[in-house]
């Protein structure tokens, strides 16, 4: 089990990975640099490999498979991720390790928001972006989290062995702190400095298709974490819809004696049997994420006392 390992998923990436291989071993001089390749065009992996670092490859496209490949594979104390991109400074990779070493830290996020990010970044639709997913996130699942789409983080062995990654791409990030949040996991911040991209460097990250992506990723978390309040906001809307249209055939009965929207009581009675069916189906799916929640524990417990039996090894 290595002690510090750096986790930097590459796409063509060859004009700043050699400079961020550098920077982690000056920052890190005991850790492993792990850089896997993801079906590259260019020489990241040659470059990579001539730097030093354990260089293996990741054929299924996109983010999100590249660190599921990574978590299975690589054991370690500490786990850093950053971006191949260099823009992450690594000399603040000493402090988020320390806090997942020292501190008991299961994710500590490299926020870039309360640093320089607005000023680097180019992309006003990625500033206000990132706003709107922190703030959504904050609100919906309660917490304090001050970057949430951040690509530089520092994860305990417990984290990484228990993180079960379903996405792809680049919503990878926002199921990463959702799911911390939901199983009242340690997070710490530590305000990192942000730098934008060099000049010949390109974003892989589409502003708008993985936009809707991360977006799509919170609604669906939301609705797997919180069923409760998920169901029980669609069975308000169901109620209040059918209660629109009912009261004018309710208020017409009254005049008059006589029904004369059979259609549209008979379309209130069913949107209305949907609405307790919403609210019955958040109650029994809060149940049974509660189960899941005391299964995570159990699993998490087992997983922290192998990594404690692997130290003593």
């Amino acid at each position: 089990m290595d002690k510090i390992a750096v986790l930097i998923p590459c796409y063509n990436e060859e004009k700043t990975v050699a400079k961020v291989i550098r920077d982690a071993k000056a920052a890190l001089p005991e850790a492993v640099v792990y850089v896997y390749d993801n079906n590259s065009t260019d020489r990241t992996a040659q470059i990579a490999e001539a730097e030093g670092a354990v260089v293996r490859p990741e054929y299924m496209q996109g983010k999100g498979n590249v660190i599921r490949r990574m978590f299975r594979e690589i054991d370690a104390r500490c786990y850093i991720m950053v971006d191949g991109d260099d823009t992450y400074p690594m000399e603040f990779a000493p402090q988020m390790v320390e806090k997942v070493l020292c501190h008991n830290a299961d994710m500590v996020v490299g926020d870039r928001l309360s640093s320089t990010y607005f000023e680097e970044n180019k992309r006003p639709f990625h500033n206000m972006g990132n706003s709107l997913v922190r703030a959504g996130i904050n609100h919906l699942f309660g917490c304090e989290v001050k970057d949430i789409m951040t690509g530089f983080r520092a994860f305990s062995y417990g984290f990484v062995k228990t993180f079960p990654i379903l996405s792809k791409g680049f919503e990878i990030e926002t199921e990463m702190t959702i799911h911390a949040v939901y199983n009242h996991m340690q997070i710490d911040n530590v305000i990192v400095e942000y730098r934008d991209r060099p000049e010949g460097s390109v974003s892989k990250l589409n502003t708008y298709s993985d936009g809707f992506k991360v977006l799509g990723t919170i609604f669906r978390l939301y609705r797997d974490y919180k069923p409760f309040g998920f169901f029980s906001l669609l069975s308000l809307f169901l109620a209040a819809l059918a209660a629109v249209f009912f009261i004018p055939v309710l208020v017409e009965f009254v005049k008059t004696g006589l029904v004369l929207k059979f259609p549209t009581l008979i379309v209130c009675g069913f949107v209305m049997l949907a609405a307790l069916q919403s609210f019955f189906a958040g109650l029994i799916l809060s149940n049974m994420a509660m189960k899941n929640r005391r299964d995570f524990e159990y699993r998490f417990t087992m997983v922290c006392e192998k990594e404690r039996r692997k130290r003593e090894e």
